[in-house]
């Protein structure tokens, strides 16, 4: 048995916990940047919590430059707003961009430099600016992890930036904040959230040596993951179509909050896989969002992997309830990849590659950026070779689930 975790230092969940936001940023500093985009500025939960900010003492400048897939550009705005603020805090307030957009300021108001030179694991030399992450969206649980994903310039795809760094001190989340979040926008990120808990519930196990936790910032699959895994899935599949369905479900945002802080919990140590890898260049090519991108592929992965890990797609199939406890693995597996295909059409995920606009020309070059994301790639519980990519997407361009 083994377990490694990585975690914010506070994690607070719960309707009006956003008002515990000040005495948390008060403890770390008195002068911080809040960084968000300019529809959440405009919010008026958004601006009460700034003026608690500013009333509980704090010196509050606001970075709401924020830009969907994070350009160099609005990086680097951020980081001057935070330095002609004199910021000893960074808040992230909003969805996965914002959180990860705070995260890259801090870090480059830490240690300098350009942001290329942090790509990859490891490459944070130290401590950044002390963050808080407020999320607005319960989809990417980078408010427990320590991912930053961004835009360069000079590729073609986004390039992750990983260190145990970059995780917050604390994370905030309160499902009222989600409220005012579009049916589409709850869909995609929730089923991003649905991917992360699974994929780090059937990632590949290493060998538990003592120094893996220092070498890798994805460890794989272990005990203490897989007990954040399974309850982000179930909550997730408990909550996710009622929140799509109806916005002011307060219970079912509060389920889908909590999966998708509980799957970042489970994905910042144990990593994601073959569906994040497919994602990048396909999101390349067609510009659609992350979260469609990877849950496309869900059931595919989990039909290509089911050689290696069918216990473990059994038991997701049984906790969604899709599979009785009476059913052996093979009947669970069978229900479980058909029930997660059928709640993920229930909220209007694509069902294939050729739905989202990827040609077939497309494919050669999706398969060989996916494999050069080796983060990823390694953990795949099952080995994947080209030819065995070339197969997995063959099998979502043409809508066919098969081994």
């Amino acid at each position: 048995m083994f377990g490694a975790l990585r975690s914010p230092r506070n994690i607070v969940f719960g309707n009006g916990q956003r008002a515990a936001l000040p005495g948390y940023v008060a403890a770390l500093g008195k002068s911080v940047l809040v960084v968000t985009d300019a529809r959440l500025e405009s919010e008026p939960s958004v601006r009460a919590l700034l003026a608690d900010l500013a009333a509980a003492g704090s010196k509050v400048a606001v970075f709401a430059g924020v830009e969907a897939e994070l350009p160099a550009e609005c990086i680097h705005a951020g980081v001057k707003k935070a330095q002609e603020a004199g910021a000893e805090v960074i808040v992230g307030l909003g969805g996965g961009s914002c959180m990860d957009a705070a995260k890259v300021i801090a870090l480059l108001c830490a240690h300098g430099g350009a942001i290329s030179d942090y790509y990859g694991e490891f490459k944070v030399p130290g401590r950044v600016l002390p963050l808080v992450a407020v999320p607005t969206t319960a989809g990417t649980g980078s408010e427990a992890t320590p991912v930053a994903v961004v835009a360069d310039p000079d590729r073609a795809v986004k390039v992750g930036i990983s260190s145990p760094y970059l995780i917050p001190d604390t994370a905030i989340c309160d499902p009222e904040l989600t409220l005012t979040c579009p049916a589409g926008l709850t869909a995609v990120s929730g089923a991003d959230a649905l991917v992360h808990a699974i994929e780090a519930f059937t990632t590949a196990v290493r060998p538990p040596t003592p120094g893996m936790t220092h070498e890798h910032v994805f460890v794989g699959k272990n005990a203490l993951t897989d007990s954040h895994a399974l309850a982000a899935i179930g909550n997730i599949g408990r909550g996710l179509v009622a929140a799509v369905r109806d916005g002011s479900d307060i219970e079912a945002r509060s389920a889908v909050m909590l999966g998708a802080l509980q799957a970042g919990l489970a994905f910042g140590s144990a990593g994601t896989s073959v569906c994040h890898a497919v994602q990048y260049p396909v999101g390349a090519v067609t510009h659609t969002a992350h979260g469609v991108g990877v849950a496309l592929m869900l059931p595919y992965a989990l039909e290509f992997n089911r050689e290696v890990v069918e216990a473990e797609i059994a038991t997701i199939g049984r906790v969604l309830g899709f599979a009785g406890e009476g059913d052996d693995d093979a009947a669970a597996a069978d229900a479980g990849i058909a029930g997660i295909a059928g709640m993920l059409r229930q909220i209007d995920i694509p069902r294939s590659l050729a739905d989202i606009g990827v040609k077939p020309d497309d494919l050669p070059w999706i398969a060989e950026q996916a494999l050069a994301a080796n983060r990823l790639i390694k953990n795949n519980p099952r080995p994947i070779d080209r030819a065995g990519l070339d197969l997995l997407l063959r099998a979502a361009y043409d809508g066919t689930l098969a081994h």
